[in-house]
């Protein structure tokens, strides 16, 4: 690859160490069942989509001051800030691609000074979660269709472009991706990963990809 590229990540158990969801669980009481789904969801046992809205119900009634509550408690991979600035300095874009939740994302993009992302939406009434997400589902599809309009976005062909991420919903931005790494990855994604890292630091990626 050459000239300018298009890094894109993953955020929950990727760029951060935590599954956002589960963080929000924990405050609805549901936090083990979540995490058991979550973790069938990301070794591609159970369609993302619904295992989102399974997760999603539990946190209905609860009320809008958890995003700020969770947001406090993101805690970056280790290497995850030094990659995308190493990334940023050499000229690259770089996006955020999450199954997560963009009341929380927002914030992780703001805190490495990315401004290109995507993730799922939580609906709200009178200022408490209904349990249900709005708009379309960042699923598996969902991260492709956002690499391939991130990179048309920014001039850069999909050749020049990488993925990274660790749960089966990456698999298609992976696919998509001009070269694909998995980080900590599932069993499945290692497989079809072009590069595996086993696990932190998350910069270790780059001499690897910036070659």
């Amino acid at each position: 690859m050459t000239g300018r590229r298009l890094l894109v990540l993953d955020v929950d158990s990727t760029l951060i160490k935590q599954e956002v969801i589960e963080l929000l669980a924990a405050r609805a009481g549901s936090q083990e069942q979540v995490a058991a789904i979550t973790e069938r969801a990301m070794h591609g046992d159970i369609d993302f989509a619904a295992s989102l809205a399974e997760r999603v119900a539990t946190l209905k009634g609860l009320p809008t001051s958890v995003f700020h509550e969770v947001a406090a408690e993101v805690e970056f991979t280790p290497g995850a800030q030094e990659l995308i600035g190493a990334a940023q300095a050499a000229g690259w874009t770089v996006a955020l691609v999450s199954g997560g939740f963009e009341e929380i994302v927002t914030s992780i993009a703001r805190a490495v000074s990315v401004t290109l992302f995507v993730a799922n939406r939580l609906e709200v009434d009178q200022g408490h979660l209904t349990g249900r997400t709005v708009g379309p589902v960042i699923d598996r599809n969902g991260k492709a269709v956002a690499l391939a309009a991130f990179a048309k976005g920014a001039g850069i062909p999909m050749t020049d472009t990488v993925a990274i991420g660790d749960g089966a919903n990456d698999l298609g931005m992976m696919a998509a991706a001009g070269l694909s790494v998995a980080f900590a990855a599932k069993p499945v994604v290692r497989a079809a990963a072009d590069i595996a890292i086993d696990g932190p630091p998350l910069d270790a990626a780059w001499p690897l990809i910036s070659r």
